[in-house]
């Protein structure tokens, strides 16, 4: 918006016409709510039971341990109390600034009016501590079921973040600052990225994390070279093209969940995990899964083992006429894969020569914190939703997975959206985290049901599926897994228990500094994130991280010195497919770009 330089008064042209544009986007906004989704109320948040079990377990803290309440309380009301009295006095001596501050430090009040203006910098202080209060009034409940407590504590910490002054236009100095001094266009400007993400999401609210038009799958990302080598209604198969003379004679395939895109691991050529194994000198070969949709709801575990796994293991064998290959399955594709393993080991299938989890769940017995949402309330809502549209749409599984880093996912980038009125970055990582893909409905709850809840695989009876009762004890290859230490989605010491229980003889594992992206997503070059390594697996996940030695760097190195070993001699590069598998498209194929299955 200009002024006038004379008066300083807003230029009435300019004026006029941000005023027309707020009219007509405050029309779209409107007409965009109107397309919201109905949720069910079981997708939006705990079930009623666990209210009235904290409200229970608060009651009798109070009839037991009255003092220890009453302490509390206490402490909390003296905190806030002489914090407004100093700050009166300071206000009263003429001084235009905030008492002693020492509330921690925390990013989202980073800016410098929160530490100097008193105003916000005493919203700040009374939220903290308000806050620490809430925080400490929940850890305190000692009449909670452990399992309640952490799913009280988990969804009392949402609401705490999300009452934080930095998510409100009227308590956010920098957001307001923004608006002075653009005089405006920057609410103008939020308002327009609010009403887009709304009219893109059919009126759901979804934040738009990355510049969508900075990125083109197969152009600036995804963009290793390649051929579709084969195709059915299940996955792609994709063949990379050698970037050496020589390859390891033993092929490798690579199994990405289907929760997700499978370029991932194949972002810029800088950090592109296919690439950096291509340019080892592997033959390497990854799924593209299919995007379902409602076609797809009868589809279970059974389909994605014999339709997927097993089909692509038997297509790389023939393509490049062994008889053995190495595989990798990453997050859910890693839980599959040892579904698969196991049934292997019953058909007598000794088609795999050596198995790579990355951040893996098999054993479900401890669910870290994605437990919080796998509880009846949430899965009763799941499958409800599965059976009525025949899939689980990717917004559900892509906003549960947000919540669990909201501070980060959802409200940072909101402020910068909506009330700062910028424009989503170019950042190829969050760019993929906003192409989810939906869940075939059956498999979805046969996942949740089976090996989430019941944990039938690892401590069970057994997981039937394709007419076997798969057990962990049967993944019985030589094996490497790689988890993550702040991994909030597969927990790495559940990680690590499921690996224990695992019946081979040969096992590795390696826990990467950072989380269930960024730890694995991390290539040499960076010399950023470092790595755990202990042989000894027969100790718990604490002693095991408490003996183990640290090394600077990525794992990726020591790793692909491990699946050297087990790759056999170099031979020729082999082009990709055959006279039986001619090229059906470049990489990184159809699938991956289509909105929905064909």
């Amino acid at each position: 918006m200009t002024t006038d330089h004379e008066t300083g008064a807003p230029d009435q042209d300019t004026l006029t016409a941000n005023l027309a544009k707020i009219e007509s986007l405050s029309q779209r906004l409107v007409a965009a709510l109107s397309h919201q989704r109905q949720i069910d109320p079981s997708l939006q948040g705990p079930g009623q039971d666990l209210y009235m079990k904290a409200t229970s377990a608060y009651w009798t803290e109070m009839m037991k341990n009255p003092a220890k309440v009453f302490e509390h309380q206490v402490d909390f009301w003296g905190k806030t109390l002489k914090h407004y009295i100093e700050a009166q006095q300071v206000l009263a001596a003429g001084k235009l600034q905030p008492p002693e501050d020492n509330t921690p430090r925390d990013r989202r009040f980073a800016g410098e009016l929160w530490q100097s203006h008193p105003y916000f910098n005493f919203l700040k202080q009374q939220y903290l501590m308000t806050s620490d209060a809430i925080s400490s009034a929940v850890a305190n409940l000692d009449y909670l079921d452990p399992k309640d407590k952490q799913r009280l504590t988990y969804f009392t910490q949402q609401i705490v973040d999300m009452m934080s002054p930095a998510n409100y236009l009227g308590t956010n100095p920098e957001a307001l600052q923004r608006a002075v001094d653009t005089e405006g266009q920057s609410l103008v400007d939020g308002l327009e990225n609010l009403v887009r993400d709304l009219e893109n999401n059919n009126g759901d609210l979804v934040v738009t994390l990355a510049d969508k038009d900075a990125f083109h799958v197969g152009e600036n990302i995804g963009s290793s070279k390649g051929e579709v080598v084969f195709r059915n209604r299940m996955f792609e198969l994709i063949q990379y093209a050698p970037t050496t003379e020589k390859v390891h004679r033993t092929p490798l395939l690579i199994f990405p969940p289907w929760i997700n895109k499978f370029y991932i691991l194949d972002l810029k050529p800088a950090n592109s995990l296919i690439k950096w194994i291509v340019d080892q000198g592997y033959n390497v070969f990854v799924v593209s899964w299919v995007n379902p949709d409602a076609s797809y709801a009868d589809i279970g575990m059974d389909n994605y083992i014999e339709e997927g796994y097993l089909t692509a293991i038997d297509e790389v064998k023939s393509i490049c006429g062994e008889d053995k290959l190495n595989v990798i399955g990453y997050c859910i594709a890693g839980t599959t894969l040892s579904l698969t393993l196991s049934l292997m080991k019953k058909r007598n299938d000794k088609s795999i020569r050596s198995a790579t989890f990355f951040t893996t769940l098999t054993d479900f017995s401890d669910q870290g914190e994605v437990g919080v949402f796998l509880q009846d309330d949430f899965v009763d809502g799941i499958e409800a939703e599965c059976n009525k549209s025949g899939v689980l749409d990717s917004f559900y599984m892509s906003r549960t997975f947000s919540f669990l880093r909201a501070n980060d996912l959802i409200y940072a980038p909101a402020i910068r959206s909506y009330m700062l009125g910028e424009a989503p970055p170019a950042f190829d990582l969050l760019y993929w985290n906003g192409d989810g893909t939906n869940l075939p409905g059956r498999m979805a709850v046969e996942y949740l049901r089976g090996l989430c809840q019941r944990d039938e695989f690892a401590t069970g009876e057994g997981f039937k599926v394709c007419g076997e009762t798969l057990s962990i004890k049967d993944v019985d290859v030589p094996l490497c897994a790689i988890a993550c230490e702040t991994d909030h989605i597969a927990a790495w010491k559940s990680s690590y228990r499921g690996v224990q229980k695992m019946g081979s003889k040969q096992k590795t594992f390696i826990l990467s500094q950072s989380g269930h992206i960024a730890g694995i997503v991390n290539p040499p070059s960076k010399k950023k994130y470092g790595h755990y390594t202990n042989e000894d697996l027969s100790l718990s996940p604490e002693e095991w991280q408490k003996t183990a030695e640290f090394h600077e760097g990525s794992w990726w190195p020591r790793w692909e010195a491990w699946l050297k070993k087990r790759s056999g001699a170099q031979i020729p590069a082999r082009t990709p497919g055959d006279s039986a598998h001619p090229p059906l498209a470049p990489a990184p194929g159809t699938y991956v770009v289509a909105e929905k299955a064909s």
